[in-house]
């Protein structure tokens, strides 16, 4: 965060939308642009999309200790992405599905087989992905698809992470993996307003703003402060000799995920030579991952 203050020191008010003058692409309207997003997100002045705040009062609505089963299902229909998601999680073996498991064909079954807990994930799943539904440029809708793509396969490694390696409650893990660039699909988002603005970005301004805008966005969505704090920690960790701590578990998911963010981030490696895992146990985790993420993902933008 040391570069806040060049940001949030800037007079000049760029103004949003598409009508700008000719040579917004200089570096200064960019470093502008960029500082004018910051200080909305930091004082926070962010606006989420409608979809958004409906899933949101969802998620209230599922966290208040006295919603009785049949309300929850309700809500949960009321929503057909997050239904057929539901359905398709529990029954992912992760869940106890598999092999001469019982599959289940309807919400009120895979409710009552995830659980409160585990539905939160989805819920959260749900509102990171229509981060993505405003934006027009296909270049940087391209990117929010990919940046998708890897927050789901961070969060599927991360579960399995935690129930094999780290420890950690799994549910938790799995949770923060979907969280854990929320930042990134909201600066994709106003980056749209500012044509070529994540373009030869070499002083990666761009990681200033995510950053800042993690920690309000997290913030409004109420997230956990032991999932905010790993996410905030992400950017600069160092992986502990001996895995055990959430923070961990989302390096070591980062690290093994198949597909990278297109925004950068946590290094990645594509051998298990360069990290702590095994050839074996790498093919476990992907093998079990691969499973959640399906039932994660694969809901293109609309």
């Amino acid at each position: 965060m040391r570069r806040a203050g060049f940001f949030f020191g800037m007079r000049r008010r760029i103004l949003p939308g598409r009508h700008r003058a000719q040579g917004y692409n200089y570096f200064v309207n960019k470093l502008e642009a960029f500082g004018y997003i910051a200080a909305q997100a930091a004082r926070g002045d962010i606006t989420f999309p409608t979809s958004v705040n409906a899933v949101l009062r969802l998620q209230l609505a599922l966290d208040d200790p006295d919603c009785h089963v049949d309300e929850a299902i309700r809500l949960v229909l009321s929503e057909p992405q997050l239904a057929a998601r539901t359905v398709a999680l529990a029954n992912t073996a992760a869940y106890g599905s598999g092999a001469g498991g019982a599959q289940v064909n309807n919400v009120r079954a895979a409710v009552l087989r995830i659980g409160y807990r585990r539905l939160r994930g989805l819920v959260a799943a749900l509102m990171v992905r229509q981060f993505g539904h405003r934006i027009a440029d296909p270049l940087l809708r391209a990117r929010a698809e990919q940046l998708w793509t890897h927050s789901v396969q961070v969060a599927a490694l991360a579960q399995a992470l935690a129930r094999h390696v780290t420890k950690v409650d799994p549910d938790t893990a799995l949770f923060a993996g979907i969280v854990h660039e929320v930042g990134g699909f909201y600066l994709l988002s106003r980056a749209d307003e500012f044509p070529g603005l994540l373009e030869d970005d070499t002083e990666n301004w761009g990681v200033l703003v995510e950053d800042v805008a993690s920690v309000e966005i997290m913030r409004k969505l109420a997230i956990p402060a032991d999932v905010a704090d790993a996410v905030c920690g992400l950017r600069d960790a160092v992986l502990s000799q001996e895995p055990q701590s959430l923070l961990d578990t989302l390096v070591l998911a980062n690290r093994y995920a198949m597909v990278a963010s297109p925004l950068g981030g946590v290094g990645q490696h594509d051998d298990y030579a360069s990290g702590p895992l095994d050839a074996a146990t790498l093919q476990l985790l992907r093998s079990e991952a691969a499973d959640t993420a399906q039932a994660l993902g694969d809901v293109a933008l609309v």
